[in-house]
């Protein structure tokens, strides 16, 4: 349940609060007054994207603020503990969630003082708050929100998951089937490019960091009388003349470990004296094995320069480096060989598909089945709720087409929709060719509460869906609504007086047009505002005292 809402600095509102109570609120107000940027705030607070032109002109930042008491569900609980929001398991919670936004484009989301993202708080919006918004009924006329409605009723997430999951393993197998046989159409003449650039490849023999290996041994041959003298001259002044390094350092050390037995700070030196001691021993033997070794060889430096040369070809020919040469070169071993495995591969394929095929129509003709058992049991109850918004003669069905022999998708092979007709000796019909602009509203209505569970706590919200309605019919809407909220808190914002007659808390909203400068406001009537209220509804701007009477037994009816 939403109990209260604070917006600040959005649109045309200065600072706004308003607390909402359980059962039925609505929400009235002359036509441009700033009801639909209330539903807009509320929309921010579900998740849906907001930019800065929501902020009101001349100010830097804005906030939209809202306190939720909910019930505490597996799925919320994991959400919240995931997010690193402390909630108790069981029982109800408090979340307050706040956005704040900047014109800097440096938007913040918090829930009780936590921040989170965007994305965890689209996560938790279907918890708090189910907008119905204006024209909504113009989905009816999109066959995907058919499955959708049908769907939520059934409750089939864990069969359409199932589904979803089989048929990415079908579609994959497919797309390499597929695939395969594409290259057979040109794999003769593609298999003789690749037999080539897989021999001339495998003839070049690469390996990462052979280049960089060659290069080093063509910089010594280059400069093998240099490095001889270089290492020569190392080795004797740390090993082998008189006077060497070695020779002066080991009695040297002696001479401290004997002064050590006098003085302790001399001990801390002893270890790393004689780790420098065979360090210069290990590195004097590597200096004699060094030059040892060297040796110049114009047959070994033409080798070099052969090879190297080699490398640049071959890897500026297949990719510029030799990691993508090598890449090329396995991958063009792959493909040469699913062409010349092609037929193996293609009956392996095939009997892949086969089984994939078998699955996805096993988890989609479960989904189907437990789609058209639910159908039945959605088509009376919507008819059944159709009564009470004075559409008592109207008929629903949902329609299946498709099947095995179907496109697949990842929602099964169903093809669902809606047939609807509201008057007797009518078939029923496509909604979108049978149903008027105020039978859509009523129906998309119905469609959205029927089978809707009303223990989630979440609160529904209805923005004008009673449009294009009036007189008995709007009554009828009224009470409908009047019903949904002995369930769970209703937020509905509404031009017909019978529907804001039937209303738990009233509110207004009102536009005041100052001296350069209209702000926005709402506030809760009082009986006798309520009777003004309504009495504006059916009169217009001029109300009579016989409207009032009217409101009067209107709100006494209620």
């Amino acid at each position: 349940m939403l109990s209260l809402l604070r917006i600040k600095n959005i649109a045309l509102i200065d600072e706004l609060g308003v607390e909402f109570g359980p059962g039925l609120n609505l929400l009235t107000g002359e036509t441009g007054s700033g009801k639909s940027i209330i539903v807009d705030s509320l929309n921010a607070l579900t998740g849906e994207r907001v930019t800065s032109d929501l902020i009101k002109e001349g100010s830097e930042s804005a906030k939209i603020e809202g306190l939720f008491t909910l019930p505490i569900t597996k799925p919320l609980f994991r959400i919240l503990d995931e997010s690193g929001i402390e909630i108790d398991a069981e029982g109800e919670v408090d979340l307050i969630v706040r956005r704040e936004l900047s014109v800097s484009g440096r938007n913040r989301i918090f829930i009780n003082n936590q921040l989170i993202t965007a994305a965890v708080l689209k996560r938790i919006g279907p918890f708090l708050v189910d907008i119905h918004g204006q024209g909504e009924q113009s989905s009816l006329f999109d066959l995907a929100s058919h499955m959708e409605l049908l769907d939520a009723f059934a409750g089939v997430s864990t069969e359409r998951a199932k589904v979803a999951s089989a048929f990415g393993e079908w579609r994959t197998a497919k797309i390499e089937l597929d695939d395969l046989k594409r290259d057979e159409a040109g794999k003769l003449q593609l298999a003789d490019i690749l037999k080539f650039q897989v021999e001339e490849l495998s003839r070049a023999a690469l390996k990462r960091g052979e280049g960089e290996e060659l290069e080093e041994e063509k910089l010594r041959l280059n400069n093998v009388e240099k490095l001889s003298k270089l290492s020569t001259d190392a080795f004797s002044a740390l090993y082998e003349m008189d006077g060497s390094t070695v020779a002066t350092l080991d009695p040297a050390i002696l001479r401290i470990k004997e002064l050590a037995e006098f003085d302790a700070r001399f001990r801390e030196y002893i270890e790393g004296l004689e780790s420098a001691a065979a360090l210069l021993e290990d590195i004097s033997f590597t200096l004699r094995d060094f030059r040892g070794g060297l040796e110049y060889s114009p047959d070994r430096l033409e080798q070099i320069e052969n090879r190297l040369a080699e490398i640049t070809r071959v890897s500026r020919k297949y990719g510029g480096t030799v990691e993508l040469a090598l890449e090329h070169f396995a991958e063009s071993e792959k493909r040469l060989s699913n062409i010349e495995m092609s037929e193996l591969r293609e009956r392996e394929l095939n009997a892949i598909l086969a089984e994939k095929r078998e699955n996805y129509v096993a988890a989609a003709s479960a989904l189907s089945s437990k789609r058209q058992t639910a159908a039945k049991k959605f088509e009376r109850e919507v008819e059944s709720n159709l009564k009470a918004v004075a559409l008592e003669k109207a008929k629903f069905e949902v329609h299946f087409t498709g099947g095995e022999d179907a496109d697949f998708t990842s929602n099964g092979f169903d093809r669902i929709e809606f047939f609807f007709s509201a008057n007797p000796g009518e078939s029923p019909k496509p909604i979108a060719k049978v149903a008027s602009g105020g039978e859509a509203s009523r129906l998309m209505l119905i469609l959205k509460t029927s089978g809707r569970s009303i223990a989630d706590g979440t609160a529904a919200v209805f923005d004008e869906i009673d449009a294009g309605i009036g007189g008995r019919v709007a009554e009828a809407v009224g009470l409908k609504l009047k019903s949904l909220a002995e369930g769970q808190q209703v937020l509905c914002v509404t031009h017909q007086a019978q529907v804001a007659s039937k209303a738990d808390r009233h509110f207004v909203v009102e536009k005041t047009i100052g001296k350069n400068k209209t702000v926005i406001g709402i506030r809760e009537l009082d009986k006798a505002e309520r009777i003004e209220e309504i009495a504006r509804m059916l009169a217009g701007e001029k109300i009579t005292e016989a409207a009032r009477d009217n409101a009067r037994e209107m709100l006494a009816v209620a």
